[in-house]
């Protein structure tokens, strides 16, 4: 890890911590290809988990489009209706949350740190989840059908510092997929990268970890300072 020098001083914390949803605070992603892969197929087509892996993090309008292609039947907003569906359903009986990622966001409310859903997902598949977190846990939900771009535009994250009221820069974005972790840079945020369904590729002025225990108020501190950390390394 790399970091700047530690002082006996106050934290320097951000105003607030825009977390990702999917393969970020839950593992959600085997309903995502579940669904992917059934709506496919309904159409003759076939899908695989190589091309499964393409589509994380991915805006649900464009996915759409993709399955589409490879043979789901139906519009681009039927498409999205059924995989909004099918998720929304499966987190309403079972939340697949991430090793640490409750713990985590517990110790970030007791510190005072606002928080912000920040998703791909549709409000359905974002509510169905936020709703079991405790309360207070998120001041914002920021999901794909309430931006006009989603990711990896900088829309999304933009929109939650705004209704937060606080400026993105000094916010920490927490995100696993590419398309994620490029809104968050673009948005200006303090991006911290987290290893989930496919690795993060190092970039410039991303901080990388490998599981949520290692995001630690520390860590915030020296990312906040203008610090990167690296635990991929």
């Amino acid at each position: 890890m790399s970091s700047m020098p530690y002082r006996e001083e106050k934290l320097h914390l951000p105003q607030a911590i825009l977390f990702d949803m999917d393969g970020t605070l839950i593992d959600s992603e085997p309903f995502w290809q579940a669904a992917e892969y059934e709506v496919v197929e309904s159409g003759g087509g076939i899908w695989t988990h190589e091309q499964a892996l393409t589509l994380v993090g991915f805006d649900l309008m464009d996915a759409a489009h993709v399955l589409i292609a490879a043979g789901a039947p139906g519009s681009p907003e039927d498409v999205v209706a059924f995989l909004v569906e099918r998720v929304s359903t499966q987190l309403r009986r079972e939340v697949p949350w991430r090793e640490h990622a409750a713990e985590t966001l517990a110790w970030v409310r007791a510190l005072g740190i606002p928080c912000a859903l920040v998703t791909s997902s549709y409000g359905p598949v974002a509510h169905a989840f936020a709703d079991t977190a405790a309360p207070g846990t998120f001041e914002v939900v920021v999901s794909g059908d309430v931006v006009e771009r989603g990711k990896p535009h900088p829309d999304p994250y933009l929109q939650a510092a705004r209704a937060l009221g606080v400026d993105a820069t000094q916010c920490i974005a927490v995100e696993d997929s590419r398309t994620g972790i490029t809104a968050a840079l673009a948005s200006g945020a303090r991006t911290i990268g987290i290893e989930a369904i496919t690795p993060v590729e190092s970039a410039p002025g991303l901080s990388r970890i490998k599981s949520l225990d290692q995001l630690t108020p520390f860590v915030l501190d020296v990312v906040m300072r203008g610090g990167l950390v690296d635990f991929n390394s």
